[in-house]
């Protein structure tokens, strides 16, 4: 669905489908996506900085432009990448596109359970738990219905990296717009892209802002997702507009 929404070619019928009935109730998503990627690209170039040199993309989707690899490779051409994603046709695919790299995996892996996700024999061939990693969970967590399960699910991944591993998350809030953020949980939910259990509506930044526990936030903390270290110092996308959130963490 994001790559549709931000005009890729890789994504399904089904995807585009559902892209469609979204858009219709919320048409800033195209910009509210572009958003997400750039934070990602933002998170990944700042860990780099700071000299990480592996990462893993959880609920990474359908690579598309400007994936983790791309920007990692792109300033640490050493950098290695695990991409992990629970659904079949998405990594079999993802796989197909990335073959040929070595310093790229994808593995089939459900993020509610992070020991047997950083495990997986194909992540240990490349990433080295005992040294510092980046965590990606960009605007994965929103798709978790229970509160616990998405704290739980960021405790895990804590346990399982090395100190000095960073941990960015993004999510979508309901505070902005809770009309429109309500009846996209409902679509999200009739369509079974979230299972089991069902919430009324997306979080609040108070209901997200457990999932950074544990953390050393790094300046601006959790805020709006364009205004996390906008590249200009200034925000390219004015933050209201937007209803989601980012932060990165430091695990001490």
């Amino acid at each position: 669905m994001i790559d549709y929404i931000l005009g890729g070619k890789d994504n399904f019928a089904a995807d585009r489908a559902v892209a469609e009935r979204a858009l219709a109730l919320a048409p800033e998503l195209p910009i509210m996506a572009r958003e997400s990627r750039h934070f990602l690209h933002r998170a990944v170039r700042f860990m780099v900085d700071e000299g990480i040199r592996q990462f893993v993309d959880v609920g990474c989707g359908l690579p598309t432009r400007g994936s983790v690899h791309e920007v990692a490779h792109a300033t640490a051409p050493e950098a290695r990448v695990v991409y992990a994603d629970q659904d079949a046709l998405v990594v079999n695919h993802a796989q197909a596109l990335l073959t040929g790299s070595s310093r790229t995996a994808v593995i089939r892996a459900d993020m509610r359970d992070p020991v047997a996700l950083l495990a997986h024999p194909r992540l240990t061939e490349l990433i080295d738990l005992r040294q510092p990693v980046g965590i990606l969970l960009v605007g994965v967590l929103s798709i978790i219905p229970e509160d616990d399960v998405a704290v739980r699910i960021v405790e895990g991944f804590l346990r399982g990296i090395a100190s000095g591993s960073y941990v960015a998350i993004s999510h979508a809030i309901s505070d902005p717009r809770p009309q429109v953020t309500e009846k996209l949980a409902e679509l999200y939910q009739d369509e079974q892209i979230v299972r089991g259990s069902r919430r009324r509506n997306v979080r609040s930044l108070a209901e997200v802002e457990p999932c950074f526990e544990g953390l050393d936030l790094v300046e601006p903390g959790i805020v709006k997702v364009p205004a996390w270290r906008p590249d200009s110092g200034v925000p390219a996308v004015d933050p209201e507009m937007i209803w989601s959130v980012a932060g990165v963490g430091r695990k001490p």
